[in-house]
């Protein structure tokens, strides 16, 4: 039986700006117009305590990912969360990966470097 069917399909890369969505440490230089926006969009997504739970709870659950089920529990209704989490994620602070019913959320390790990075200067 012949393969010819088969189609390979392009592997699909996230955009530069959600794996790496920060700056240079504060110390190093002033930031850039573009670099300043795309860090408030990050710091203002946290702002909120409800998104700042989720992010915590997504960066530190076993596995370095949650499930939507395993986080949904913060005092808010489930189309609160998903709100929410929609949010972290068009901040570039979350990933999400559909696994038949349920979505999975990830932090990039290069957004908790980032941001570990920036803070971490600028408390020298």
């Amino acid at each position: 039986m012949s393969n010819s069917s088969v189609v390979e399909l392009p592997v699909l890369n996230q955009s530069d700006e959600a794996v790496a969505p920060c700056c240079p440490p504060l110390n190093e230089r002033p930031l850039s117009a573009e670099e300043a926006e795309r860090t408030a969009k990050m710091f203002k997504a946290l702002g909120d305590p409800v998104r700042l739970r989720l992010f915590s709870l997504v960066a530190s659950h076993e596995g370095g990912e949650a499930c939507v089920c395993d986080i949904s529990d913060v005092g808010v209704s489930q189309p609160t969360v998903s709100h929410h989490l929609k949010k972290l994620k068009d901040a570039g602070l979350l990933a999400s990966e559909r696994r038949g019913t349920w979505v999975y959320y990830r932090v990039e390790p290069s957004v908790l470097a980032a941001m570990g990075q920036l803070l971490t200067a600028a408390a020298r």
